[in-house]
């Protein structure tokens, strides 16, 4: 592979795809958990900010005091390529205002709108809420939302095995836990020995004589 995959005009055909789908906005794309960087479809994003994402409510308290800084000039302006952010906010030191971004990022505040290669490669930076209204404003049960991140994950996937479901989502192993023996407890899933989960419908399946 080139050094540099973004620019070479064959590998980087995975980062225009992510870019036209980040620009379209049809689903969440964000750094969250253990710097963990997804896209969750639209249906899921409530149960995901259940979880982490952070209420104005809550900001003082939970946010650093640099990325409180970056939150309050982006809600001034909206929109700010990550240049114009870190004037915007006075954040001198370029490593202060990466952890600053990636700390709204994690809270489901902050998300990339778009990203530019020329003249400069940028992102440009806008806020959850505003592409994500009624999905961000919901309030979901914390056990509700371990259980729909496991089912959303265990309906693509089919199985699940130990550790697998809280490596990808960024869940703790004891929350992967909970929404997946949920699953069990409705009769969504069966698990066959510990830690592996498999969807109902694929051990009836698998049981069917026919």
């Amino acid at each position: 592979m080139p050094r540099h995959v973004q620019k070479d005009p064959e590998a980087s055909h995975t980062w225009v795809l992510k870019d036209e789908v980040v620009r379209r906005g049809k689903v969440y794309y964000g750094k969250l958990a253990g710097a963990r960087t997804l896209f969750i479809a639209r249906r899921l994003i409530p149960y995901f900010h259940a979880v982490w994402g952070v209420r104005r409510a809550g900001e003082a308290r939970r946010l650093s005091r640099t990325a409180q800084r970056v939150l309050r000039a982006l809600r001034g302006e909206w929109e700010l390529a990550t240049s114009d952010l870190r004037a915007d906010a006075g954040v001198k030191d370029r490593g202060a205002f990466t952890r600053a971004l990636d700390e709204l990022q994690a809270a489901m505040l902050v998300i990339p709108s778009e990203v530019y290669y020329q003249p400069k490669f940028t992102y440009v930076w806008t806020l959850a809420v505003g592409r994500f209204p009624d999905e961000l404003r919901r309030r979901i049960p914390r056990e509700v939302a371990l259980r729909e991140i496991a089912r959303g994950f265990l309906s693509a996937a089919g199985m699940t095995i130990p550790g697998e479901l809280a490596r990808v989502t960024g869940l703790s192993r004891r929350d992967a836990g909970l929404g997946n023996r949920a699953l069990v407890a409705e009769g969504f899933a069966t698990s066959p020995s510990r830690g592996v989960y498999v969807l109902s419908e694929w051990s009836s399946a698998e049981n069917d004589p026919a």
